[in-house]
Order: structure tokens, then sequence, then C-alpha cells
């Protein structure tokens, strides 16, 4: 080994040698950035199917990262019926108080009119605010019953599950944000960390190129500067799970260290975007348990019915047909049915609030087992991280073959 003329080539050559590790850390840099949006983009598949083209690991695998993340949300998070429970139906009530007795109103005055429009025309204004009257005051408390029944039978109404995984499924952003905005610090750190990994690979490159001058050298660094550098970050951003000192020097993977900034961001986005009223409500109202929801409804407006009949049996029991009085009570439930999803939406903001998802999930998360806390974000590296340290890898190969040519031309 002729030190004296590596030394001589070191300086001749300076301005080359020197690029080694600054090029090293921007391929360390470069990789990382880009198999962070290779994670994200693009929502759909882009290319020629089979054989060529890419989705983002997260959207082409939206319905298995919703699935995940719903487990984690039912099984340790949130349950159900603890949840629903907290809604009082005084309050509900209340809350429905004036869009309720416009239905009221509404469904009694069609119906009449449907059924008996001759005796209805006939019957003098004070009778016809009687009978509404009459129905009014029975509807609060058939709504109290009904609230108390779905918030005990919730799991018969309401399939949590599949709501929830929709929700993500049919918006691919929600379940991008849902990782992205709970896990930018991680995403900000990997790719900060190939600049200083890079570096110091890059230095070693230095080495060994003024001592071999050989052409593989460049991209069998770059290769490994983009594959080690995208391993070493992925697995510093999970692990140690608890604090591990070495010497002076302590560390813990990112994610766990940042534990309470995560579950308040968990549960925001979770509170905000996923299990929302307004989702609750649609999948309540039209999900594959809707059914059971409007069985309920429907009994309680004809034990409504029922009641108000026989207070006012001169008007009804000589009129109506046994035959035409079930169909009248079967038109009334599907009226009241359809005035649903409008009137609902009034108590919107008190079930927000009565409904605390966001303090919940916080709450819960903190009692999370690390393991069980890592798998907030972990599914969305663990099948396909391969994939992204693989393109790193590449590309710092194709990079270093640049560096060569460069080199040598």
């Amino acid at each position: 080994m002729d030190i004296p003329a590596i030394l001589a080539d070191i300086r001749a050559h300076w301005h080359v040698y020197a690029t080694m590790p600054l090029i090293a850390a921007l391929i360390g840099y470069l990789t990382k950035r880009v198999a962070i949006e290779m994670m994200f983009r693009p929502l759909e598949f882009a290319g020629v199917r089979p054989v060529f083209g890419w989705q983002g690991v997260i959207p082409a695998n939206a319905r298995r990262m919703a699935t995940t993340a719903v487990d984690l949300l039912t099984k340790n998070l949130v349950n159900p019926r603890e949840i629903f429970a907290r809604l009082d139906p005084e309050e509900m009530v209340k809350e429905l108080e004036e869009p309720l007795l416009k239905a009221v109103d509404d469904v009694t005055r069609e119906v009449m009119e449907q059924y008996q429009p001759r005796l209805w025309e006939l019957l003098p204004t004070q009778a016809q605010r009687m009978l509404v009257d009459q129905v009014r005051a029975q509807a609060p408390k058939a709504v109290k019953r009904l609230m108390r029944e779905v918030s005990t039978n919730i799991d018969e109404v309401l399939d949590v599950n599949d709501m929830l995984i929709n929700a993500m499924v049919r918006d691919k952003s929600l379940t991008n944000r849902l990782i992205r905005e709970v896990a930018a610090p991680e995403f900000k750190f990997i790719a900060r960390s190939g600049i200083y990994f890079g570096f110091v690979i890059g230095l070693v490159q230095f080495v060994a190129w003024a001592l071999t001058k050989q052409p593989l050298i460049m991209p069998l660094f770059g290769f490994v500067t983009g594959f080690v550098t995208d391993w070493l970050a992925l697995k510093m951003i999970f692990y140690p799970r608890e604090p591990r000192g070495f010497g002076f020097f302590r560390w813990q993977g990112m994610f766990q260290k940042r534990r309470r900034q995560v579950a308040a961001d968990y549960g925001a986005l979770i509170a905000d975007e996923v299990l929302t009223v307004r989702n609750v409500m649609e999948a309540v109202l039209a999900g594959p348990k809707s059914d059971r929801l409007f069985a309920m409804i429907t009994r309680e407006v004809q034990r409504t019915i029922d009641t108000q009949t026989s207070i006012a049996k001169p008007l009804v029991a000589l009129t109506v047909g046994g035959r035409q009085y079930q169909e009248m009570k079967r038109a009334a439930a599907a009226k009241a049915i359809a005035y649903l999803p409008e009137t609902v939406k009034h108590v919107e903001s008190y079930a927000t609030g009565a409904l605390d998802v966001r303090n919940t999930i916080v709450e819960k998360m903190q009692q999370l087992t690390p393991i069980e806390f890592e798998g907030i974000l972990r599914p969305a590296f663990r099948q396909d991280e391969w994939k992204l340290i693989a393109v790193g890898a590449i590309i710092g190969g194709l990079v270093g073959e640049l560096q060569v040519l460069l080199l040598l031309h």
C-alpha cells in the first residue's frame, strides 16, 4: 500500500473526495423522503397493471390498515356500550324538542289526511289541535323509551367496526392523515437521520475509494447507504420500547417517547374525523343493522298510536276499520322514520360533547402497554417496510453509479 501516493491523490482531487460524504448524506436524505412519500402517494394506482406502476403503501392497503386501527380502537380504547350510555335521554329530548314536535304535527296531519281525509276536513280546528296535542304529549315519552332501549342494545343497531372501517376505506386520504399527522415528527426524524447516517457511511466510502479506486465501490456504498439508513431509521422509531442507557447516552424509540403527545393527536383525529356523531348517525340510519332500529321505532310509534286511540275512541274506533287501522300505524311509523335523518341533526352538538370520544381515547391510550401502543403505528410499516428499504437501496445504488461516471469522466 503506497500511502504517499494515496495522500497525493487525495490532495490532487480533494474536491472529489470532499463530495463523497456530502453526496452520501444527500443520498441518505433523498432515499428517506422518497420512501416516506411512497407510503402515502399516489392515493390510487398509477401505471399499467399488473406489470408497472405504484400506489401508496397505505392507500393500497387501506382496508387492512383500517381493520387494524379499528381492532385497536374497539378492543382497547372505545367500548361502544360505555360510550353511548353517556347520552342522557332527558337531554336528548330537550335538544330534540322543537324538531320532534314539528315532526309529530306533520306526521299526524299527513296520516289523518291520507286515511281519513273527509273526517279530518270536517273536524273543527280545535278538535284537530286536541288530537295533535295528545300525540305531542306522548312523543317525548316514546323517544325516551327508545333512547334507553338503543343505549342498552347499541350492538343491535350499530356495527361500530363496519362503520369505522367503511369511513376510513371510503376516504383513503383520511387513513393517510391518521398515520401521517400522528407520526409527523417520526417522519421528519427518518428524513434527517438519512443525512447523518449517510455522512458517516460517506466517510467510509472516502477511505475505501482512496485505497482501491474500484468503480464498484460507489454504487455498492450507495446501495448500502440507502439500505442501512432506511432500516436503521425505521427501527429507531420503535425500539427500544423502554428507555435504555449506553454509557452517558440514553435512547428510547421516538414513538414510545412521545406517548402523551401521540395520544392527544390520535384522540383528536379519531374524534374529529372518524368516530364522529355524524358518522354514527349515518351508520345507525343506513348501516347493516339499521332495520333493527327501524323496528324499534315502528314499535314505539304504533304503541303511541294505540295509546291515543284509547283516548280518542269516538274519533278513531268508529271510523277506522281494523285492517285500515294497522295500515295507518305502519304509515305513521314509516313517515316518522323518514323524518329521522333531519330531526337527529339537532342533537349533534350535544351528543359530541356527551360522548367525549377524544378524552376517552387519550385516557385509554395512556393505559396501553408499550407493545399495544406500538400497534397504533407499526402496522403501517411492518408488512411493506421491506419495499421502502429496497427502494432506498436501489436509489442509493443508482446515485452511486452516477458518482462513478462523474469521477471517471
